[in-house]
């Protein structure tokens, strides 16, 4: 189970791609180019980090299930739903040959910030020997996300079958920057049903 949730959090951090076969997928789906986006942002190119963050990539065991989650709890939206075959190779989970659906989800911006869920099922991943972790330690990883109401999103997370809320939803207010107001944030965190674990957020002011 170790391994898994580790392939897991490498395709989060990494944003793996499958034989780099949907990166051009992607960017076909994104309403802009990378270069327009960063024309409309109105900072110079030569001003920009060189890197976007794109998506986070989950290696997941019921499709439905994070789905339920992703979709229906958090509010992202499904841009692309299909079925790939893997080599097993440049990403390294499953066998070569091994067919797997891929599903893409956005939030608010079209080219960054994405969610990707992957459920192989041809063959299928071998059942857990042991539970999902529900404690991080080195290597863990946290999904942050913001959203409009989160005392009622996090209400809606536990009914999700394998999501295990850490603590009930609750108020925290941070420093401000540079000596600002304080930060006041709404918010609870929990882990999805393959044990990634993800904060809901809702920033009140």
């Amino acid at each position: 189970m170790k391994s898994i949730a580790l392939l897991a959090l490498a395709g989060l951090l990494a944003g793996c791609s499958v034989n780099n076969y949907y990166e051009s997928v992607e960017t076909t789906a994104a309403a802009e180019t990378q270069s327009e986006r960063r024309a409309m942002d109105g900072v110079a190119i030569e001003e920009r980090i060189p890197t976007d963050v794109r998506r986070l990539t989950v290696i997941v065991r019921s499709m439905n299930r994070s789905l339920a989650f992703y979709r229906d709890v958090l509010g992202l939206k499904v841009n692309y739903d299909t079925e790939v075959t893997l080599s097993g190779v440049n990403l390294p989970v499953g066998e070569p040959g091994t067919r797997a659906r891929l599903v893409l989800l956005n939030a608010n911006d079209p080219y960054i910030g994405w969610v990707g869920l992957m459920e192989l099922f041809d063959p299928p991943l071998p059942d857990a020997e042991e539970p999902y972790p529900r404690r991080l330690g080195p290597g863990g990883a946290v999904l942050v996300v913001n959203t409009d109401d989160a005392e009622a999103r996090c209400a809606a997370a536990v009914a999700v079958e394998g999501v295990t809320m850490t603590g009930p939803t609750r108020l925290q207010t941070y420093a401000g920057r540079n000596g600002g107001p304080d930060i006041r944030v709404m918010g609870c965190n929990v882990f999805d049903p393959d044990g990634i674990a993800v904060e809901i957020n809702q920033l009140l002011d």
